[in-house]
């Protein structure tokens, strides 16, 4: 019984190994152009041949598979310009997808451009109000000051800490309304972007001028 079991384990691995040897002669041929543009058959393929792209063949010389060329290093920059432009593309529609839930026409955007630099122009008008209010404090300390100076007299530092506070309360509004009337700019060639953006996308030509008027809502 033993040695029964022995013969067939033996025919089992036989048959295992014959499988596996079919297997790999199936696979084991390749097609492929050499570098003289030659087709070649082989059961080996060289590894300058294999960037060219080859076949590979059973033992019936049919094709199994076939292994498309390496891509060119234009095909590579290609490939990477196209994903880059789909990427784009992709950020793009999110974008116009955010601008169309602001605004449906490109008019709506105009009023809001509109208003929101209403809003601006009139807080850099309150602060030049309000340095109109400081500068006249800050005279009449100045005045006081020099007029103690010409008596003999020696200026209080309550005086000359009034002076300094009241001169950087000056510069620091200055400071804002510069800024504010960069952001105002800003906003401006932003809100222009939109709107030219809006009209691409809607179709829509705006019918509201981008200059303030008396007669815009």
């Amino acid at each position: 019984m033993h040695k029964r079991l022995t013969v067939i384990s033996a025919i089992t691995s036989a048959l295992l190994l014959f499988s596996s040897m079919s297997v790999q002669a199936e696979a084991g041929m390749y097609r492929y152009t050499d570098e003289e543009g030659q087709i070649v058959i082989s059961n080996t393929i060289p590894q300058s041949a294999t960037k060219r792209g080859y076949d590979i063949l059973n033992s019936n010389g049919r094709v199994v598979e076939t292994i498309p060329p390496a891509p060119t290093e234009e095909e590579i920059a290609a490939r990477e310009a196209e994903k880059q432009r789909q990427k784009e593309l992709a950020i793009q529609r999110e974008k116009d997808a955010q601008l169309l839930k602001r605004f449906s026409h490109p008019d709506q955007a105009i009023k809001a451009m509109h208003r929101k630099l209403d809003e601006l122009r009139g807080l850099i008008q309150l602060k030049r109000g309000n340095i109109s209010v400081i500068s006249s404090q800050l005279d009449n300390e100045q005045s006081r000051a020099a007029n103690m100076e010409r008596t003999g007299q020696e200026i209080p530092d309550a005086v000359l800490e009034k002076i300094r506070r009241l001169e950087s309360q000056i510069r620091d509004i200055e400071r804002e309304i510069s800024w504010q009337t960069q952001e105002i700019e800003s906003l401006k060639q932003s809100f222009e972007k939109d709107i030219k953006r809006l009209e691409e996308v809607t179709g829509e030509t705006r019918t509201l001028s981008l200059e303030q008027t008396n007669t815009d809502d």
